[in-house]
């Protein structure tokens, strides 16, 4: 769903009333009015919010729905190069790869802040598993690095750890999780 329709029409209707009010204050300085000052206040007021329900309608924010991905949570983000999601431990390989990517789209940031000869950003996805009662083990099980400059990074490098999906099923095995498909 997209809220740039409705800015667009506040925009829309922002102008139109700004245009009356200005109208109102041509008319309060021929006349003389005693809130003329105020009605300038007014109309300046109603230009700002005009002019930035259309900025805001212009889609300032690009968002990228990958088939496939599922809800995670962004548990670790540096704001440069390095941010860590939480997926679910019922998730399998093809999920996890859909999952990274649209976390690697929706991590992208172009302030991101670089070290010098750091050109990628690195979004690993983890779960956590409790082998044991009070005891939680994390496990990574893969990895998107793309460019931290170009917003359609084609090139993005996803790496999926199968070693880690074979603990995390043998758990699901052992502790009697449902696992879906």
């Amino acid at each position: 769903m997209s809220i740039v329709p409705e800015f667009l029409d506040a925009a829309k209707w922002l102008g139109l009333l700004t245009l009356l009010v200005a109208g109102l204050t041509i008319l309060g300085f021929r006349l003389q009015w005693g809130i003329r000052f105020r009605l300038v206040g007014i109309t300046g007021f109603l230009i700002v919010l005009g002019v930035g329900s259309f900025a805001l309608s212009l889609g300032l924010y690009q968002h990228t729905a990958i088939p496939g991905a599922v809800a995670y949570t962004t548990v670790y983000d540096t704001g440069a190069t390095h941010a860590v999601i939480v997926v679910k431990n019922d998730i399998n390989p093809e999920t996890l790869e859909a999952t990274l990517r649209q976390a690697a789209y929706s991590l992208f940031s172009s302030g991101r802040y670089a070290q010098p000869g750091e050109s990628q950003l690195v979004v690993r996805a983890r779960t956590l598993i409790h082998p044991n009662p009070g005891i939680s083990q994390p496990l990574y099980l893969g990895e998107v690095r793309r460019s931290l400059f170009q917003r359609a990074d084609e090139n993005m490098d996803v790496s999926i750890d199968e070693s880690q999906f074979q603990i995390l099923q043998q758990y699901q095995e052992t502790s009697g999780i449902d696992i879906k498909s």
